[in-house]
């Protein structure tokens, strides 16, 4: 199912309705890794998938990693069809090459995930990419708009495509030494994501935030130069002191001062500052759904529990376990069934 449907359907329905999604770096399989090794690491990631996704998910997404692209779209295949889950690949085109590409789209399409993030990514090593407007290259998808457009004309309506926003502008449009975006640079990162909408573009999905005022200043924004798409807030719950500050640093985030003095209060005590993330992000999500916003995406890092904690705080999950879906059970009960009779005692990786 395009995950634009649900997004309206929650729209449509009672005013109390929310939908949350979770998105997962694909894991990193070890140079030189044996088959069953990368297997392993796999299949632990579908079930720290089923696991959370079994807590009423609206939809999860997974990065794109080139260094393993065949694996992105295989993990992104099996949430689809193993889990039952509406899954959202993530695609960044700078640097590929149009084969490459369309292999990837392709293989999403043929293993039933019909959504996709279009995202330019990262430039090659090396590389310096000022700015996020698109630029020709032999006919090569560059950025978010060129991918978005090459989608449309591939595939039609067959893909929910999604595309970044950014709150604060582009990273690019910030410039060394001020953590703010220009004024001038702001207004066209605005007009560039138009232009992503306009291409074809279902919905928007932020980068992380910390100042609440940036994000619904962008919603008023984008609404004033004629955005009408959903636009879906990603959060980011504190989890670790090192994890915020590459986060953070990457991403050119502002963070208010309160809550950075926090931060560096707390980096010494790992439980201490999860649970300030845990508060910081319940406050956050809060103050969103008071504003009329129904769904929230969480940038979970691969971590189970911050985002179920923040979840639990507002109501919108139960209890400490989900029901995983049917069609893992019985794929698990199958292997306990093989495992016994080979002597195996563990069943389900941790």
């Amino acid at each position: 199912m395009q995950i634009i449907n649900k997004i309206k359907e929650s729209t449509n329905s009672d005013e109390n309705h929310v939908i949350f999604s979770f998105e997962y770096f694909t894991p990193k399989y070890p140079r030189g890794s044996t088959p069953d090794a990368r297997k392993k690491i796999s299949d632990d990631f579908i079930a720290k998938v089923a696991r959370m996704a079994a807590h009423g998910a609206s939809f999860c997404d997974i990065t794109w990693r080139p260094t393993s692209a065949d694996a992105t779209v295989d993990l992104a295949g099996r949430m689809q069809t193993e889990l039952g889950v509406d899954t959202m690949m993530h695609l960044t085109c700078l640097g590929m090459t149009l084969e490459s590409i369309n292999k990837a789209i392709d293989g999403a399409r043929s293993r039933g995930v019909s959504n996709i993030l279009a995202l330019r990514g990262d430039p090659p090593v090396g590389v310096l990419a000022d700015s996020t407007e698109p630029v020709e290259v032999k006919g090569v998808p560059v950025c978010g708009l060129d991918l978005v457009e090459h989608i449309r004309l591939r595939h039609a309506d067959f893909f929910g495509l999604a595309v970044a926003g950014y709150p604060e502008a582009h990273p690019s449009k910030i410039l060394e030494g001020s953590n703010v975006a220009t004024k001038e640079g702001y207004e066209e990162d605005l007009v560039y994501l138009k232009k992503k909408v306009d291409a074809g573009a279902d919905f928007i999905v932020t980068q992380l935030f910390y100042d609440m005022s940036f994000f619904f200043d962008f919603v008023d924004d984008c609404r004033r130069i004629g955005i009408q798409c959903p636009i879906v807030p990603g959060i980011l719950p504190i989890v670790s002191y090192r994890s915020f500050q590459t986060m953070t640093k990457t991403c050119r985030t502002k963070v208010p001062t309160e809550i950075r003095e926090t931060v560096e209060r707390l980096k010494s005590d790992e439980v201490a500052l999860a649970a300030y993330g845990v508060e910081l992000a319940t406050e956050m999500c809060a103050e969103i759904l008071r504003r009329g916003i129904r769904e929230l995406h969480f940038y979970t890092m691969n971590r189970e529990e911050p985002t179920l904690a923040v979840l639990r705080r507002l109501g919108l999950v139960k209890g400490d376990n989900g029901t995983i879906p049917r069609l893992l059970v019985v794929k698990e009960e199958q292997e306990e069934k093989k495992s016994v009779a080979n002597g195996a005692t563990n069943l389900i990786p941790a």
